[in-house]
């Protein structure tokens, strides 16, 4: 069979630890959890922004008009 066995990703790992060492993949994984977190904070804020940008329909603000009325 060709499928890796759990030896064949030890090695692997004790291979790349001796060759980058911990503080480089230390570093490496830093920076890929912030660039994932602003990955992740930007498409909150477009999607925020584009929700802000979209034109109310008048079917909207009727339910809008009728909530405000409801609550006073």
């Amino acid at each position: 069979m060709a499928g890796l066995s759990i030896w064949h990703v030890l090695i692997f790992a004790i291979v790349v630890l001796l060759l980058f060492g911990t503080s480089k993949l230390k570093n490496l994984g830093k920076d890929v959890g912030g660039a994932v977190k602003d990955f992740k904070k930007s498409i909150k804020d477009d999607d925020t922004t584009t929700a802000l940008n979209e034109p109310r329909t008048l079917e909207h603000q009727n339910t809008n008009d009728v909530n405000s009325t409801i609550k006073n």
